[in-house]
């Protein structure tokens, strides 16, 4: 164990420059005093690691010292097969480097390791796109992934539910959600999300920027998405469905799935009463006519009137 983590620090010193005790012992879920007998291990094996004391001080290699070793585990062999993703690299316009990488990695790798690490990426497929759904076009995706690496200022035409409108923005990330590719950009004061297949034109600028040391892609997009969804969904629905309503509105979302989850014992005839979490009354209603005479709206009374109100109304026009 220790082994492994001594590896690992002289990596991470490798990857990152200067890091502290506590980021290391944070790092690794140890104590700084564990740390420090991780470093002294590492000088008297040789390694030229030192440390500066007080504030900005920390630990760092001797400048151009690197290691050869990956000590990359069965384990670890495997999951790095699974990393290099064909469909995503392509529409990056990666896909012939990610190929080569990776053949690159399995030639380097023990001989019983890359065989291993080989069959994983022969046997387990990653399919981001939804049933019943092509793959966007995305013309603009290699070009504005550039300039996400290059830190280059964008220039382009952006078509939303709202209208089209230009955008000056700095690109700070991609991301790719259910098989959608979004990009995270910083635009006046507030980081924005922009889908890239709405993208009808675009310029990348020779203009370069400081990307924000404190923004982290990962975290902001995991809040963002629960900022959105909880405002986005803000209307407790109370419903009753059938044992057949139950599991169709299990299926019809994943709202739908906790709803019925958590729902009150089964009553007379099977059916169940439960609450639910709706966009609004009328994005609601045309949810629940998908469920037929299976399910029925109790609370709230706008929500209940909205579905019998387009319900009389597909009666009408098929009379």
């Amino acid at each position: 164990m220790r082994a492994s983590r001594l590896l690992s620090i002289l990596i991470l010193l490798q990857l990152r420059g200067r890091l502290t005790a506590a980021g290391l012992a944070a790092e690794f879920e140890v104590s700084e005093r564990t740390i420090y007998r991780d470093i002294d291990a590492l000088s008297a094996a040789g390694v030229p690691v030192y440390g500066d004391r007080g504030p900005g001080g920390g630990f760092q290699l001797l400048g151009g010292y690197r290691t050869q070793l990956t000590g990359l585990s069965a384990r670890e062999a495997e999951a790095m097969a699974m990393i290099g993703l064909p469909g995503p690299a392509s529409e990056l316009g990666i896909g012939a480097a990610t190929s080569a990488a990776h053949n690159k990695l399995i030639a380097a790798l023990p001989s019983d390791s890359g065989a291993l690490a080989d069959r994983m990426a022969t046997r387990f497929h990653l399919d981001a796109v939804d049933w019943f759904r092509g793959a966007e076009a995305l013309p603009h995706l290699p070009a504005i992934a550039r300039a996400v690496l290059d830190q280059h200022t964008l220039s382009m035409r952006y078509d939303s539910w709202q209208g089209a409108r230009d955008w000056s923005v700095e690109p700070l990330g991609l991301v790719l959600k259910a098989g959608i590719w979004y990009l995270a950009a910083h635009s006046g004061d507030k980081v924005r999300i922009y889908r890239i297949a709405n993208l009808t034109d675009l310029k990348v600028s020779d203009a370069q920027f400081d990307r924000p040391v404190d923004f982290h892609l990962a975290r902001w997009w995991q809040a963002e998405q629960a900022r959105f969804e909880g405002e986005l969904f803000a209307t407790r629905a109370t419903l009753r469905a059938s044992p057949d309503g139950c599991k169709r509105l299990a299926a019809l979302s994943p709202r739908g799935a906790a709803a019925v989850a958590v729902a009150g014992a089964p009553m007379p005839g099977g059916w169940r009463e439960m609450t639910m979490m709706v966009e609004d009354s009328d994005h609601g209603a045309r949810d629940m006519l998908a469920l037929g005479a299976e399910i029925e709206v109790i609370a709230p009374a706008s929500f209940r009137r909205r579905v019998a109100a387009l319900a009389a109304q597909i009666a009408a026009r098929h009379r």
